[in-house]
């Protein structure tokens, strides 16, 4: 498929029809439903969703596992309207799960054990683990999807083109899955590696209009490696659903205040998109291998050690390419009066750690897995 050389002319005019306007955002996280006494993945899904007062049970979906559950943000309009709403919906749904005897977690993969890996007695779901087999039996992980509104298609695709370079450091920021099935993953994010065996997942290729982005959907599904054109699973796309972009890369936070720094962050990352899109400025042409390089090194890492800087070839140390990222967004936060609230995150991340951090820190501290799963079962509803 032909490589992009920069926004086309329909998404150009697209792009300054909307440029110094404040897009709409949403926001959907996964959770586990872990068990208080042993912190194993508890298959009561069913009964948590079904224990949902009424008008937020239509804000939640099922998942691929009985081990969790969805909750979906409204269409919001400031970070201050998602951080209410990421509140209301986790407490209710930590409501839920203790009615039902389990508890409400975010984190980004399965902890310590998931003694029942079979998929959610739904036709898609099923349909997905008859067509790619073992993978479907890994453990559950769970992540943080935000939606920012775009309407066009040629243009969501340009924006998607331009994100590609900045969504290996959202991916550190948010690194909140170091244990896997009872021990230290190593990684920061071991749900970014566990996800690696599934095709179609990862950075997105380059596109060069939203006809070459329909055909290579197409040729992948004739291929088998997608099932359907559902199965587009790529760190930044045009959403299937919505008028909007999704951003996909990262594991769910631990806290809501780490979910509204992410969200701030992605909407000015997509705003600043659609300015550089309306300036006629192309999308950077990263070989496929260094991005992936780049993906890897911030799961493995977070914040902890360097990224890969696509942009200048070379390793830097993490908080480095952090900061040159929020002078690249920085006017548009200020447009949609987002600087503040992203500020304030930030310095707590600095000082904090990410949640693969702070998760450490309990561990090492206690020793006790247990522990970590209790203290990410408190942080998820007051955080």
């Amino acid at each position: 498929m032909p490589a992009t050389t920069g926004g086309r002319p329909p998404a150009i005019a697209a792009a300054q029809s909307l440029a110094s306007t404040v897009p709409s955002l949403g926001v959907e996280e996964e959770f586990l439903l872990l068990d208080p006494a042993n912190g194993e993945n508890v298959p009561a899904a069913v009964a948590v969703l079904s224990g949902l007062p009424a008008g937020i049970r239509e804000q939640s979906r099922p998942e691929f596992r009985h081990s969790m559950i969805e909750m979906v943000t409204p269409v919001c309009t400031s970070l201050a309207e998602a951080e209410q709403q990421l509140r209301r919906l986790r407490r209710a749904a930590a409501a839920a799960a203790a009615a039902a005897g389990t508890r409400l977690v975010a984190v980004g993969a399965t902890p310590i054990a998931e003694r029942r890996p079979t998929v959610t007695d739904n036709p898609r779901f099923e349909a997905i683990a008859r067509h790619y087999g073992p993978i479907v039996a890994d453990p559950a992980v769970c992540g943080c999807h935000v939606h920012v509104g775009v309407a066009d298609r040629e243009l969501a695709i340009q924006v998607s083109n331009q994100l590609r370079t900045r969504l290996p450091v959202i991916q550190a920021l948010a690194a909140n899955s170091p244990f896997y099935v009872g021990a230290d993953s190593g990684h920061a994010s071991w749900r970014s590696m566990q996800l690696e065996r599934w095709p179609s997942l990862g950075p997105a290729p380059l596109f060069e209009s939203a006809d070459d982005y329909a055909d290579t959907v197409r040729l992948m599904v004739d291929s088998g490696a997608m099932l359907d054109a559902t199965m587009v699973l790529w760190y930044a796309r045009p959403s299937a659903t919505y008028p909007t972009i999704e951003v996909r890369v990262a594991d769910v936070c631990p806290t809501v205040a780490d979910t509204v720094l992410l969200t701030g962050l992605i909407r000015a990352l997509v705003a600043t998109a659609i300015d550089d899109i309306a300036a006629g400025l192309t999308a950077p042409e990263v070989p496929d291998v260094l991005l992936r390089a780049a993906h890897w090194n911030a799961a493995h890492r977070g914040l902890g050690g360097t990224l890969l800087d696509l942009r200048e070839g070379r390793a830097r140390p993490a908080w480095d390419v952090v900061d040159d990222l929020v002078t690249t967004v920085r006017p548009a936060l200020l447009r949609h009066a987002d600087l503040p609230l992203v500020e304030t995150g930030l310095a707590r991340l600095r000082q904090e750690g990410t949640g693969a951090d702070r998760q450490r820190r309990v561990y090492e501290r206690t020793n006790d897995l247990r522990t970590v799963v209790s203290e990410l079962a408190t942080w998820t509803v007051q955080g």
